[in-house]
């Protein structure tokens, strides 16, 4: 197995504590669907969100589900960059896998959609 680098982005519709949860368990379940992960394979979590994300971490609603109970998960914000996307929860996952790097899949969900054009979005 490699380790590898998987990245993802969402969108909310709010600053509130269950949007950012919701949202966050999303798209990681996603990522882990697509790429075919388990828990025990992922080396770490890091999340960012943008300024205006201040209701909750990302990493809290992983932290309720038992099966990520052994993983590092981490949280850090975004620099303030000038027209960038708002309400935006960004995912760095790095994971034990069998594929190669152009096997990866990378998640945009939401308004995040459109921000890795150049990376296989779903």
């Amino acid at each position: 197995m490699t380790m590898r680098g998987i990245r993802g982005a969402i969108t909310v519709d709010e600053n509130s504590k269950e949007k950012i949860g919701l949202a966050a368990r999303q798209l990681v379940t996603k990522i882990l669907s697509l790429n075919e992960l388990h828990t025990e394979n992922i080396g770490a979590i890091i999340f960012s969100t943008t300024e205006d994300l201040t209701a909750a971490f990302p990493s809290t609603a992983l932290r309720e589900r038992p099966a990520f109970r052994l993983v590092p998960l981490f949280d850090t914000r975004e620099p303030a960059v000038e027209n960038s996307l708002p309400l935006c929860i960004r995912v760095l996952i790095l994971a034990d896998v069998d594929k190669e790097q152009n096997k990866i899949h990378h998640v945009y969900l939401g308004g995040a959609k459109n921000l890795r054009p150049d990376l296989e979005s779903v």
